[in-house]
């Protein structure tokens, strides 16, 4: 666990001491797009933040290599064929981050990238059935597999890297949870084949943590194509390890032992099933994203704001709540996954699942049920809870003077809601905030 550890703090240390060189690159190397009608920030903001995520890549697995307990994992080829193909995914990223690159053309490159890890060994080798067993897959067919199981995923990344935070954040969760079974399966059942997707879960984890702290609302730099498919591939490339490298029959003869009925076969599933799970929120913007445009006669490659981020700002969430509820869902997926693997008690495990999935609803659906405190409790709350905002006039006030006070008269919640478009300058379905704020910034430019 120290290597890990280390390996983990050299890659978060790389990454965040590269971020700001990087962000000045960017600016001076004009890297700085315009704002688009689809995007949700107000300044221009630089992007090619991958470049210091690949140099904390680089740098992690640099450390590992010369670490006692993790050479063995640099004995196959695993670890030299993520790097190739992220040094390919990579530098198709830069070069759209700079200049554009077309959609067909990035499909291309993602395919390329996928196909160079499979020729260096990283390829899914047999899947388990249900019903049927381990299934050996052809040359071909592992092939195949492995191209769209990494293009499926480096697209669900890029997908969801729409806000601030928002990507780094939840394949940092991913790989956590990916991390914490992929471990289990090394150090607790002596799995040998685990070691190189439990390496790749740790540097995944310190290029996301250390990118974190500059990209949070308000970034200070994008992590652009050239991080969102960084990260995508590596997640990838662990999910591709653990599933295609793993025996089935050896995992669930040590870990599987003593467990009775379907929760016995959990063990054997869960290599394919995990993988899956890490990934089920962005995936499934994927899904919606291309469903919904192609419904509309549209490409599939075709931005929008139909998004689920940008659907929760339209409900009345600010951007940090939007963020907080989409970490939310994607811990509770990859990590009730995890759990259920782990423990005999899964009926347990899967009310908790249940009970937080309520929670998370409620939380989803606030702003469209605002609570207000009764007339007697209003001093005791926020003014965003009480019916009427009240505030001190001086006498012979006029009412724009009393509104530049910033009194405010009672109005409905659908007036609130519709004064300021949800989710733009800290407006909420709670009410318009953002005037005030606005009219002090307005003052201090002066």
């Amino acid at each position: 666990m120290r290597e890990y550890l280390l390996t983990l703090c050299v890659t978060a240390a790389v990454t965040y001491l590269l971020t700001g060189p990087v962000r000045k690159f960017a600016i001076a190397a004009g890297a700085v797009p315009e704002i688009r009608a689809r995007d949700v920030h107000r300044e221009p903001t630089p992007r090619l933040g991958g470049i210091a995520m690949f140099g904390g890549l680089c740098a992690g697995l640099l450390v590992a290599a010369h670490l006692t307990n993790l050479k063995s994992v640099f004995e196959t080829n695993e670890p030299r064929a993520l790097l190739s193909g992220a040094a390919l995914i990579w530098i198709l990223g830069v070069l759209d981050d700079k200049w554009g690159v077309d959609a067909l053309v990035k499909l291309g490159g993602q395919m390329i990238a996928a196909g160079v890890m499979v020729l260096q060994g990283l390829t899914i080798l047999y899947l388990p059935v249900p019903g049927i067993g381990t299934v050996a897959l052809t040359p071909m067919q592992g092939t195949l597999l492995t191209v769209a199981l990494v293009v499926i995923t480096i697209n669900a990344v890029n997908f969801v890297d729409g806000l601030d935070g928002l990507a780094s954040g939840m394949v940092c969760i991913a790989a956590a949870a990916f991390f914490m079974y992929t471990y289990r399966l090394w150090f607790g059942y002596g799995i040998e084949a685990a070691a190189p997707a439990t390496l790749f879960s740790v540097v995944l984890m310190g290029m996301c943590l250390g990118f974190l702290p500059h990209n949070m609302h308000p970034a200070r730099i994008f992590m652009g194509d050239s991080g969102s498919m960084l990260i995508g591939l590596v997640m990838a490339a662990g999910a591709v390890s653990l599933t295609g490298q793993v025996d089935p029959d050896l995992l669930n003869q040590k870990a599987g032992g003593l467990r009775e009925a379907t929760h016995a076969m959990v063990p054997v599933y869960i290599p394919l099933l995990l993988p899956l799970t890490i990934i089920a929120v962005p995936v499934a913007d994927l899904i919606l994203a291309i469903v919904r445009r192609t419904w509309k006669g549209q490409s599939p490659f075709a931005a929008d704001r139909g998004h689920l981020h940008h659907r929760l700002l339209e409900i009345g969430h600010s951007h940090s709540r939007a963020v907080l509820i989409m970490y939310f869902w994607s811990a509770l997926i990859a990590f009730g996954a995890v759990a259920y693997s782990a423990n005999d008690a899964s009926m347990w495990i899967v009310l908790g699942i249940v009970l937080l999935s309520a929670v998370g609803l409620v939380l989803l659906l606030l702003p469209r049920f605002t609570p207000r405190a009764p007339i007697w409790a209003e001093r005791l709350v926020p003014p965003r809870y009480r019916r009427v905002v009240r505030g001190p006039l001086a006498a012979g006030a006029s009412a724009s003077d009393a509104t530049a006070d910033g009194v405010a008269e009672e109005t409905s919640g659908e007036e609130r809601r519709t004064a300021v478009p949800a989710g733009i300058n800290g407006a909420t379905a709670i009410g318009d905030r953002s005037r005030f704020v606005d009219r002090r910034r307005a003052g201090s430019h002066h």
